[in-house]
């Protein structure tokens, strides 16, 4: 077999739940065998795949970006030499709880929130991972063993563990009666699901217990860091570079923020405060959010800036199976769509309205943020448009598959760089057209210090270079953010090393490809045929898209 073909045939038997969420259902009803001998085989297999085809591509040279097949070898080799450092050190299934809580509790959800198959089928994939849960649970202390955990990710295993609990107690039996179900099969599940809430239940009690790691142990280290930096993000350009750069240019963009705000409405806290005040009736609630999405859609086309695939998405309540348990787990508003299912009318989920004073939410989901957030960067030209192109264009199979949203994070970790970049480039896209208020011009400024706040910390400190303390003091002196939103900045920073740097460095990775791309082509240059070129390369490194692209004769 081709090591190319051998790599997805691997990816999905070894990552079902990543399988799921990605559209390939033969192993819906399987849970990843993160057993010290489980682990053992993962690594051996990619190891094999990543000789070989260091072996069949050593002749390769940088024009074979434009082989699909190479491009994806390279991408390949950088996923087998990740998972490998992963798996040898505390970011992974041996040393963070909460992957394993969060896995458990999403291998079920991943079945239900989506109508890739008939009720009855999904019941019964569900049922099975309910049945091998507890296993799984037992599985996970195993591995992770008796040395200490960081406090912080134990914490959030123990929020994935309430999360399930809410879910497997109540959200499950709710589902079943969704539809219409044969007895028996609806007795089966629901059976277990009160095993799989006795095993978290359980679990829960083992993660209490567990002793603390120093909040040292939080940080991957340069080493893994830097690797991250070569294998995942294509970068060329060294971590220290990187972090000069982004120190730099926060600062830059701080006194930028601070000239906007004045200038607009006095302070931050002031426009901060007219957001919050400009939000949608309550009656009015969700229909804003698909009136915004509509609105969206037609300035993007009208002012003919990308390609905008046919693909419609429209805002509902979270369903009722999940609502409960949502607020305690990594749930999406909008997650992904599985490239490999039915392209259907896309549901985007949203929080609804409280039952008593709904003021404190509406301010919380005001106008701005409805825009910005969730049809701009997600539902709307960001991430929905750039998933459209990724499926349906690219020539890459990684490109596919490596953004798509799954238990704890995107499946493959080459991905980040080019859905949050187009993501965010997209909603300063917005503002170039003139989509924004002057309001929300201020809101984007922001966005971009808080995003070079994110690229600091996460470079600075998984090297050490910043204490828990100073990366969460340097989050509320310059973005603003309270103490303990900082501290869990932080502590989100620490359990996905890598994953914060990737929205700078794609968008400024995209910027700066537009200026190239322009330059070169002077008058003939389109905007349009830009945009449709770099999402077309579908979601692989932008570094690695500025080289097609760059090199690429005219």
């Amino acid at each position: 077999m081709d090591p190319v073909d051998e790599f997805f045939a691997h990816y999905y038997k070894r990552r079902p739940v990543n399988a799921t969420f990605t559209g390939i259902h033969e192993y819906d009803g399987e849970l990843p065998d993160w057993s010290a001998s489980g682990l053992a085989t993962i690594d051996a297999e990619l190891g094999d795949i990543s000789a070989r085809l260091a072996q069949s591509n050593a002749e390769a040279s940088r024009v074979a970006y434009e082989n699909s097949n190479e491009l994806d070898a390279e991408l390949i080799r950088g996923y087998c030499a990740i998972q490998a450092s992963e798996h040898d050190g505390s970011h992974g299934p041996r040393g963070n709880p909460a992957l394993w809580t969060g896995e458990g509790v999403f291998s079920v959800i991943a079945l239900m929130i989506r109508d890739f198959a008939p009720l009855g089928d999904r019941v019964n994939a569900a049922t099975k991972r309910m049945n091998a849960l507890p296993d799984f649970l037992l599985q996970s202390r195993e591995t992770l063993g008796d040395a200490p955990l960081p406090a912080a990710w134990t914490a959030k295993a123990l929020r994935d563990c309430e999360g399930a609990a809410i879910l497997f107690r109540r959200g499950v039996g709710c589902w079943l009666e969704s539809g219409e179900l044969p007895p028996q099969e609806r007795s089966t599940s629901l059976a277990a699901a009160d095993r799989a809430l006795t095993a978290f239940h359980d679990h829960a009690a083992w993660l209490a217990a567990r002793p603390h790691a120093p909040q040292t142990a939080l940080g991957c280290g340069a080493a893994h860091y830097d690797l991250l930096l070569r294998a995942g993000h294509q970068c060329s350009r060294s971590r220290a570079d990187l972090l000069a750069e982004a120190r730099s240019s926060l600062d830059d963009e701080c006194r930028k923020l601070d000239e906007m705000a004045a200038e607009t409405a006095g302070s931050w806290r002031e426009v901060q405060e007219a957001l919050a005040s400009d939000h949608p009736a309550p009656e009015e609630y969700l229909a804003t959010f698909n009136a915004e999405w509509r609105a969206c859609r037609q300035k993007a086309v009208e002012a003919d800036v990308v390609s905008w695939p046919d693909w419609p998405l429209h805002y509902e309540e979270i369903p009722v199976f999940t609502r409960d348990a949502a607020p305690f787990l990594y749930y999406l508003f909008y997650r992904s769509p599985a490239p490999f299912d039915k392209r259907n009318n896309y549901v985007y989920v949203v929080t609804p309205l409280p039952a008593s004073d709904a003021t404190p939410h509406l301010r919380a989901w005001n106008r701005s943020v409805i825009r910005l957030n969730h049809v701009f960067h997600h539902g709307g030209v960001g991430h929905h448009v750039q998933n459209a192109h990724a499926y349906g264009q690219s020539r890459s199979r990684v490109g596919q598959i490596a953004a798509v949203d799954c238990a704890n994070r995107i499946g493959m970790f080459c991905g980040g760089s080019m859905a949050e970049g187009w993501a965010c480039y997209a909603t300063g896209l917005m503002g170039e057209i003139g989509a924004l208020t002057p309001l929300e011009v201020v809101a984007e400024q922001h966005s971009r210090v808080r995003q070079l706040a994110r690229a600091v910390v996460d470079l600075a400190f998984h090297a050490g270079e910043l204490s828990f303390d100073e990366a969460a003091a340097l989050f509320v002196e310059r973005t603003g953010m309270t103490m303990s939103a900082a501290a869990a900045e932080v502590v989100k920073c620490s359990m996905f090393p890598g994953t914060p740097v990737m929205y700078w460095l794609g968008t400024r990775g995209i910027v700066e490809l537009r200026d190239t791309m322009r330059a070169r082509a002077g008058s003939t240059f389109s905007l349009k045929r830009f945009h449709d070129d770099l999402l077309g390369c579908g979601s692989i490194p932008v570094a690695m898209i500025a080289r097609m692209m760059s090199e690429r004769p005219e």
